[in-house]
């Protein structure tokens, strides 16, 4: 799937009466600002600018432009001192999320050298508060990024590449957001039946997110399934067999070997999926169905893990039981380039100080740490059902953790935690399941994590992930819990 580019709109600030009371001071200060707009479009954002803003009429035009290009995030490079009321009309109509850079041009001013002029070129602190307080009183979103503008050389440049790292976090964070904003979700069938947690409002995820939420019935599927060709069949089958394993039942009662017949199916299945997620264009999916007495939809219903594990590793998340909100924080995961695998709690390790985490349904295979396993299972606990399987843990080294739930007020809330994957033993059941360690030890883990109200599932992802989510949350007004 291709990347979703934000769309960055950026504008510098100064005084118009500086211009003719310093030559060149206006020409220097543009230069520093297509700087920061061919930094930023490095960074792989859509880049649109206002150019330089030095009065309240052209703040103004600065915000109509802004809203006509239907910006996901506005950066206000600070050149010098500009009075906040000219300012303040550029963000105003879009109402996007701002990032005000305060970047300064050198380390330190040569106090007993430097005059006005140059001064004034290197003074982007002083108006900072001033722009601050305006937007928290108008109910801006806003942040500060304050530091270095360039490298310096000679220089320890700490400064130039904080600033620059969190510039990076803040539009990738802006290409998520995109992403999830402008997505389509199937959720085909129901949820699984008494799961409180699990149930989800979609006019919520619409007015919340900007979301599309798609409703999908088990015909749409059927009817793609039995559509496919000899030739799309052949070539699945391909896909599957190159990608995983086929292991050898276990030792558990309900393994079960992987046939031929099962394979056929399954692939089919596969194919249909394809279709399905082609002809609705989607982006994730969610699903469930339970079905009855081996009926088609039981069929159908249960041989959906390999294919919606496809999909997964392919950048469209597919979450089990009807889980639509997981579903958006596999989506986000996998947006931060994180992975995002459908994941649950399964046991505490007092021994080795780890959490056991997996799930029966699809996985993100493209964060395994090995080739993925096929297991062929007589039945699916809990569920109707029986066919072929996915079994993998997540490759070690640093993992996070995102779930999404949901208020008493109704409000999406985000759910996150840091950690690491380790080697070892895990449960050769025909799950996904990793051994995860947190900062806090198991009990104090899951005592803080439950005080927070959350689902029982998340999306599991590689990597530290946290501060770009906390951009993420801050920018689509969606409150974050981060434990540990």
């Amino acid at each position: 799937m291709n990347p979703i580019k934000a769309k960055v709109g950026v504008f510098g600030i100064g005084l118009a009466a500086y211009w003719p009371q310093f030559d060149g001071l206006k020409e220097r200060l543009e230069g520093y600002q297509r700087r920061v707009e061919d930094r930023i479009a490095a960074m792989g954002a859509d880049v649109v600018s206002a150019g330089l803003v030095d009065d309240a009429p052209g703040a103004r035009a600065a915000g109509d432009f802004f809203a006509r290009e239907n910006v996901d995030l506005i950066v206000c490079y600070v050149g010098t001192y500009s009075t906040s009321s000219q300012v303040l009309p550029a963000v105003q109509r879009r109402r996007a999320p701002v990032i005000v850079l305060n970047l300064q041009p050198v380390p330190a001013l040569d106090y007993l050298e430097t005059d006005t002029a140059e001064w004034l070129a290197n003074c982007c602190a002083c108006c900072v508060p001033e722009i601050s307080n305006a937007f928290a009183r108008s109910r801006i979103q806003f942040n500060v990024v304050s530091g270095l503008l360039s490298p310096v050389e000679g220089y320890a440049n700490q400064y130039h590449e904080r600033a620059w790292n969190e510039i990076g976090d803040w539009v990738r964070a802006a290409s998520v957001m995109r992403a999830v904003n402008y997505s389509r979700i199937g959720f085909l069938g129901h949820t699984y039946p008494g799961m409180l947690d699990m149930y989800s409002d979609f006019t919520m995820h619409h007015a919340q997110l900007g979301a599309h939420i798609e409703v999908l019935e088990m015909d749409d599927l059927h009817k793609r399934v039995a559509a496919v060709s000899d030739g799309e069949l052949s070539a699945k089958i391909d896909e599957i067999s190159s990608v995983f394993e086929i292991a050898q039942p276990g030792r558990d009662a309900i393994s079960k070997p992987v046939t031929e017949d099962s394979m056929q199916w399954t692939a089919r299945v596969a194919c249909g999926l394809d279709k399905l997620v082609s002809d609705f264009d989607l982006q994730g999916l969610t699903y469930y169905y339970r079905g009855l007495d081996a009926n088609a939809n039981e069929e159908l219903g249960a041989s959906l893990i390999v294919g919606n594990s496809l999909l997964t590793a392919r950048g469209i998340p597919a979450s089990g039981e009807g889980d639509l909100k997981t579903c958006v924080a596999m989506m986000i995961m996998d947006r931060f380039g994180a992975g995002g695998s459908y994941t649950e709690f399964y046991a505490m390790d007092f021994n080795q100080d780890f959490i056991l985490m997996g799930h029966d349904g699809p996985g993100h295979i493209a964060i395994s740490d090995q080739k993925p396993v096929l297991r062929g299972l007589g039945l699916y606990h809990g569920k109707r059902g029986f066919g072929i399987s996915v079994e993998f843990k997540v490759k070690t080294g640093p993992i996070t953790i995102l779930g999404v739930t949901q208020t008493a007020e109704g409000k999406l809330k985000l759910l996150a935690a840091e950690g690491e994957s380790q080697p070892g033993d895990t449960l050769q059941i025909g799950n996904t399941n990793s051994r995860l360690k947190f900062g806090l030890d198991p009990a104090t883990f899951m005592d803080r994590w439950c005080e927070e109200g959350p689902t029982h599932h998340v999306a599991l992802g590689i990597g530290h992930q946290i501060s770009q989510i906390r951009k993420l949350s801050r920018m689509m007004g969606i409150e974050l819990a981060v434990i540990g």
